[in-house]
């Protein structure tokens, strides 16, 4: 039998080894991991859909009551869209496990997929208040390329009033006060749907801090399930950014620093 050496082979396979690129992820920040989290809570977890049906089931009480003495002008609904009436979880899910922020680029390859799921008890919801003739208003903060997917996305469930009269797309500004007040001009709102807070005041604009914010919701707590709708969000909003000091080009490590230094513990 012939011998073999196999030292020389050994030493072959090693420098392939030494020579092939290792792919390697850096650690995941604390806010990345935190939207991992929050996504598979928003995805899996009975109890964010109780949350929602929660939110919906009162806000359908709401339409009741309202539709009993409309008023002067027709009733209408305001609505957000993103995390109130579709989910986006699987991309924050997907830019999280890759331990990447939020880019508008590729939101809008998301967006541009128009395959995003509701929000639990959405869809029933607002079918419900157009039945009871109450127009919805779906006012967002998605950019005006988004429209016709946006569109898409919302017609794939047979969403009332999806169409270009009314959708209202971010214009120079975030706010939403100018597209609300475009709204009053026509009908009375009876509900404003949402789960960031500016979604529902003109107070919670310009950016203000964590306790400007703490106090305007504790001024307003009375609308909150009488005309402010909420839901759970837990990956992103402006609570995101007042922790942050709405300082966007922040690293994950000065934003890990932040966390750490504003969060309680028992130590």
């Amino acid at each position: 039998m012939k011998k073999i050496h196999l030292l020389p082979i050994i030493l072959l396979f090693t420098a392939c080894a030494t020579t092939k690129p290792v792919a390697t992820n850096s650690a995941a920040s604390i806010t990345n991991n935190g939207k991992v989290w929050g996504s598979i809570w928003q995805q899996r977890a009975a109890e964010y859909k109780a949350l929602c049906f929660q939110a919906y089931n009162i806000a359908r009480l709401r339409v009741d009551e309202g539709v009993k003495n409309s008023g002067s002008k027709p009733l209408a609904i305001v609505t957000d869209i993103d995390e109130t009436l579709l989910d986006n979880s699987p991309y924050d899910a997907a830019r999280a496990l890759q331990n990447k922020d939020y880019t508008d680029a590729t939101w809008k390859e998301w967006t541009d997929k128009a395959v995003a799921d509701t929000v639990p008890g959405a869809p029933a919801f607002f079918k419900y208040a157009a039945s009871k003739g109450v127009t919805i208003f779906y006012i967002t903060n998605r950019n005006e390329n988004e429209r016709a997917t946006t569109l898409k996305n919302l017609q794939l469930y047979g969403l009332p009033n999806a169409d270009d009269a009314h959708l209202q797309l971010k214009t120079s500004t975030s706010s939403k006060e100018a597209r609300r007040l475009n709204v009053l001009k026509t009908h009375n709102i009876l509900l404003l749907c949402g789960d960031n807070l500016p979604d529902f005041d003109v107070l919670y604009d310009n950016h203000p801090m964590e306790e400007s914010r703490v106090a305007t919701t504790q001024k307003l707590e009375t609308e909150f399930g009488s005309r402010y709708i909420i839901i759970p969000n837990p990956s992103y909003g402006d609570f995101e950014g007042a922790l942050f000091g709405f300082n966007y080009k922040l690293t994950n490590a000065q934003k890990d620093s932040i966390i750490r230094a504003k969060i309680k513990t028992d130590k």
